[in-house]
């Protein structure tokens, strides 16, 4: 890799276009788990992310789902706040957002040069170059601390939990919102494995909520928050949710907590939200209860109420009906398939998916195989794809076991040409469905919806 894009010039980079594509020069450094190279950059930029107040959010699905039901209800009660998440679906800049407003181009592009030196420094000593990601979230830190000054940041975990970068901080409230069967490769190959990463989010004295439901996982949280004398408040025990169905587009459920009982509705699709939602109201309780946030039950039910996470059983278009989901392990193809049948009315189910070569193939089919007619596989326009044909072998593998009678298979490695099959057989009382990698549903979002400034989401 050139000096350039290693950080060695020192002519500023002067605008967003050449912060972004410096930053993406980091991704070869791939994902390197581990907090030694993220402290020594906020070492060197005196430590700002102490100066901030976080709920960190951890889990396998959901977690921005969950990010944005938060978000929503603290700035519907008045606060000020950060959310860093990710991938993005439409632009680099959606990661670091100040009450629902991404940052401005000029002002990344600052950060990132008062950033550069320093990831060029560390890169010369044992520990190498910090990461894409590592560097990305001093970005969200540089802009809560020293730019925006939220009252409270929202703050996504990147991979697992325990070595993950976002790890750095101490936060005043921790989520897991669920516990599945994905970045196995890195996490774990058992759930009490992977459990145990996630876990590792959980501080010394500082409450955490959770939806886990795996007797194997709520044991092994369970047993790390005792250690941390952490308050566990576990769905199921300390706070429960029952759905009362849907009206006029909006989920309604039941929240019984510690303290009190609520109802609560949502607009975002699929019984998984209400999960999500409750985990996020559960937050808030522990706010408002032991922390004096002002919360009044108004503002925080319109907040959560109007809540909206793209890419998640999204329709972005009427003729075709086109659904956009990133599933993109068994858990969320299990939510998938479970949700379509419940939400819509239709004649044929098609469905467009391309994964990663990373992912739990076989188990996502066993969820999507029963319920599809057509399925058209495909290939992210991104590295690490899985090839479509691999794919096929899986499905077809499958086919006599879980699928439908004359489901059609179909093999499109464009992107761009299997988005317009899709579309041209779909007929009108059918559904078309786009799933698997964000880094898919990324770029069909953004043609589907005419967004010329679509950037890959990584």
């Amino acid at each position: 890799m050139d000096d350039l894009n290693r950080g060695g010039s020192t002519a500023p980079l002067a605008t967003y276009t050449e912060a972004v594509d410096w930053i993406k020069s980091l991704i070869p450094f791939g994902i390197r788990p581990g907090l030694d190279r993220i402290q020594m950059l906020m070492d060197k930029l005196g430590n700002p992310h102490r100066r901030l107040k976080f709920i960190h959010v951890a889990g396998t699905n959901g977690k921005g789902s969950t990010c944005a039901f938060l978000t929503s209800a603290l700035i519907q009660s008045g606060y000020s706040v950060g959310t860093f998440t990710s991938p993005y679906i439409t632009k680099f800049t959606n990661r670091f957002q100040y009450n629902n407003t991404d940052i401005s181009e000029e002002t990344l592009v600052e950060l990132v040069n008062q950033l550069r030196p320093l990831v060029q420094e560390i890169s010369e000593t044992e520990f190498g170059s910090p990461t894409m990601f590592e560097v990305t979230t001093a970005v969200a830190i540089l802009f809560f601390a020293g730019v925006s000054c939220p009252d409270v940041v929202v703050w996504e975990t990147g991979l697992g939990g325990r070595l993950d970068v976002t790890n750095i901080v101490t936060p005043i409230v921790s989520v897991i919102t669920n516990v599945g069967h994905d970045h196995m490769d890195i996490l774990g190959d058992t759930l009490e494995k992977i459990a145990m990463e996630k876990a590792g989010i959980i501080k010394t004295g500082v409450p955490v909520v959770s939806c886990v439901t795996q007797p194997e996982v709520v044991a092994v949280l369970k047993e790390k928050a005792a250690a941390c004398r952490s308050t566990l408040y576990l769905a199921g025990e300390d706070f429960s949710y029952e759905a009362n169905g849907i009206r006029e587009d909006v989920q309604t459920f039941h929240f019984k907590g510690p303290f009190r009982s609520l109802e609560l509705g949502i607009v975002m699709k699929g019984e998984h939200q209400i999960s999500n939602a409750a985990a996020a109201m559960m937050v808030l309780e522990v706010l408002r209860q032991y922390m004096a946030f002002m919360l009044e039950d108004e503002d925080m039910l319109e907040g959560l109420r109007h809540a909206f996470w793209a890419g998640r059983l999204e329709e972005v278009s009427k003729s075709p009906r086109i659904v956009l989901d990133g599933a993109h392990n068994p858990e969320g193809a299990e939510s998938l398939a479970k949700s379509l049948p419940q939400l819509y009315q239709y004649g044929k189910l098609n469905l467009l998916m391309g994964m990663l070569s990373n992912k739990h193939h076989e188990s996502y089919f066993k969820h999507i195989l029963p319920i599809v007619d057509t399925l058209i596989l495909t290939e992210p326009d991104f590295q690490n794809k899985m090839d479509a044909e691999n794919l096929q072998v899986i499905a077809e593998s499958l086919r006599e076991k879980y699928a439908k009678e004359n489901l059609a298979i179909i093999v499109e490695h464009n992107w761009g040409k299997a988005l317009q099959l899709l579309k041209s057989i779909t007929a009108e009382d059918d559904l078309a469905v786009v799933s698997g990698t964000l880094y898919l549903i990324s770029d069909v979002r953004g043609t589907l919806l005419q967004q010329p400034d679509t950037e890959k989401g990584w």
